[in-house]
This record gives structure tokens, C-alpha cells and sequence, in this order.
């Protein structure tokens, strides 16, 4: 009998290990993986990873330079180490995050993009295997506008309202990932309140996001991201890619539940005709939507505030390696 893992690859969507500890993830047989700083530090802490952590700080003191340059350095290498042992095991592609204070920063992140590419190169592993994970700010969507018109795929990250999925769909970046747990827990917050399946608000934030990607030919991909139970997942069966964590990976292949395809791009673009609207060459109006969502919001900030913090705790870490 198949189980809930199989039926979900088998309603349509793409399934994605979302997980730096690359031990993990080949059980699932994804077909690509993500990565952000949060997951980076979570797998760096575990012993087995040493060797990865060696391989950075070695490359960091080759480059030389102060403390500080060698820090930033070794950081770039290791997310790029821990990519390029991820892309032993998928077959398709990983995630590498931009550095999250760079959000507000067009040209430091697009620098950044390009470094992080160069890093892969120089090992062997192509831009074709990689997405530039970017936080979906004006400032990123612009970027990642500019780098995919260089190559460069792109993956917009900490994306909750609708605006920012318009505005990336405009830009014709190749992914985006909404975050549907983050959008869970803020309305559970806000209104004491608890959601499942198709009600859960996070599920209804992406279903309306790729209806409205099928209805106006769309191409970037819809992704949703950060769940918090499997009943998120089942309801958005047939949505193009799911990224999952490796313990909720590991409920659906132990479970034997049924899947049904639940979205569907077909059924979509001849659904209740979704009005046109624009964001992309329009900053104040991509601003005053986000600020009129207050959840979209509070959680873009929340989010990149929390990567931004664990880049700063992994670069930490390493410079004490550096100067031990």
C-alpha cells in the first residue's frame, strides 16, 4: 500500500527536503532541498558536521584578510559546503539564503547572490542547481528581478501577503514560498483561535496565490513552506512544490491516509475569474499593501529579524573557530 509521502508525489506536487542536515533527508528521496540560517546553525551545532565546518574555516583562512572578512568568508562557504553535500543526494536543486540584513538592500544582495554563485562554481556545481534564496522585500523583488534577467534563479523567501506574491510573479522569479505555518500562528495569536485543513489560513493564503499564478500565466513556481502538521499539507496536495521539514517527512511516509489532489492548475484558470492587479513598478502601492496587511507585515520582519540573528550566531561561532 502507498503511503501518504507517495500519494502526495502522486497528486502533482513537487516534494522538497526542507533541512540543512543533510544526513536526513535521502530516506524521503526529495527532489530538491532548502536551506536558511535557522537550519544551518541547527545542523552546524551536531558533531557529524564537523568536517563541513573545517572545510569553511580552511577556506577562510586561505582567503585571509581580519577576523571580521574571514567570519564573512567562512559563513559564504559553509552554506555553500552544506549545499553542495545536499546536491549529492537530490537530484534537483538547493536553496542557499542571502544573508538577511541585506534585506533592505538591492545591490548588497544582488553582490551577494553573484558571490554565493561564484563560491558554487569554483566547486564544480552550476546555476542551474542552485536558487538564491532572497526575503520577499521591494528592495529583494528587485534584486531577484534583476538577477534572473543575469540567470540567476531565485527562490523569495518570508513571503506572507498577496502583494508580495504578485510582485514576484511580475519579476519572473523562478520560485517563491509562502509561509504557511508562520500564517497559522499569527491568527491562532491573534484571535485564540484553531484552524485545520482547508480553513487554516495559511492553507487559504496559498491556495488563492496559485489560482491566481494558473489564471494569468504565471510561471514561478508556488511553494509552500514552514508547516506545522501534516493536515496543512494535505490540503494543499497538487500545489507545484511543497518544502517539508524531515520529521513531518517522516509522519506522511509512516502514514497510510489518503491524499487527494486538492488544487489543481487546470481547475484553477477556469475558476472564478481572479481580477489583474499590479505591484512590481509600483513602490508605494507594493508598500501600502504590505503595511495594510498587518499579519504580511508583522511576520516579513519578524522573520528576517530571526534569520538575521542566527546568521550573526553562526558567524560568531565561527570566528571564535577562526581565532582558537
Amino acid at each position: 500500500m502507498s503511503n501518504s509521502l507517495d500519494l502526495l508525489k502522486a497528486a502533482g506536487t513537487v516534494v522538497v527536503s526542507d533541512s540543512g542536515d543533510f544526513e536526513s533527508i535521502a530516506a524521503y528521496k526529495p527532489q530538491d532541498a532548502t536551506t536558511n540560517p535557522s537550519l544551518i546553525l541547527a545542523a552546524a551545532n551536531k558533531p557529524q558536521y564537523a568536517h563541513v565546518i573545517d572545510t569553511a574555516l580552511k577556506y577562510a583562512k586561505e582567503k585571509g584578510g581580519d577576523i571580521d572578512s574571514q567570519a564573512n568568508a567562512a559563513l559564504d562557504r559553509l552554506l555553500v559546503e552544506f549545499g553542495k553535500e545536499i546536491l549529492k543526494i537530490v537530484p534537483g536543486r538547493v536553496s542557499t539564503e542571502v544573508d538577511a540584513r541585506l534585506s533592505f538592500d538591492k545591490e548588497g544582495t544582488k553582490a551577494k547572490a553573484r558571490e554565493l554563485i561564484a563560491l558554487y562554481k569554483s566547486l564544480g556545481i552550476e546555476k542551474d542547481r542552485i536558487l538564491i534564496k532572497i526575503a520577499s522585500t521591494w528592495e529583494g523583488i528587485q534584486a531577484a528581478r534583476e538577477l534572473e534577467q543575469e540567470g540567476i534563479h531565485c527562490n523569495l523567501t518570508l513571503l506572507f501577503g498577496f502583494g508580495q506574491a504578485v510582485a514576484c510573479a511580475e519579476a519572473k522569479v523562478t520560485l517563491i514560498s509562502p509561509f504557511v505555518g508562520r500564517i497559522l500562528d499569527w491568527y491562532k495569536k491573534s484571535t485564540g483561535k484553531n484552524y485545520e485543513g482547508d480553513e487554516d489560513p495559511g492553507v487559504i493564503s496559498v491556495k488563492k496565490i496559485f489560482n491566481y499564478y494558473k489564471q494569468h500565466g504565471y510561471n514561478t513556481i508556488v511553494m509552500g513552506a514552514s508547516f506545522r502538521n501534516v493536515g496543512e499539507i494535505r490540503a494543499l496536495a497538487g500545489v507545484d512544490y511543497l518544502t517539508i521539514s524531515p520529521n513531518l517527512l517522516d509522519e506522511l511516509q509512516k502514514s497510510t491516509d489518503q491524499v487527494p489532489k486538492k488544487l489543481d492548475s487546470v481547475a484553477a484558470a477556469t475558476a472564478d475569474p481572479m481580477p489583474k492587479v499590479t505591484y512590481v513598478d509600483n513602490e508605494p502601492e507594493f508598500r501600502w499593501a504590505l503595511l495594510a496587511d498587518q499579519m504580511a507585515f508583522d511576520k516579513l520582519h519578524e522573520g528576517i529579524v530571526k534569520f538575521a540573528a542566527d546568521a550573526v550566531t553562526l558567524k560568531d561561532i565561527l570566528k571564535k573557530k577562526l581565532a582558537a
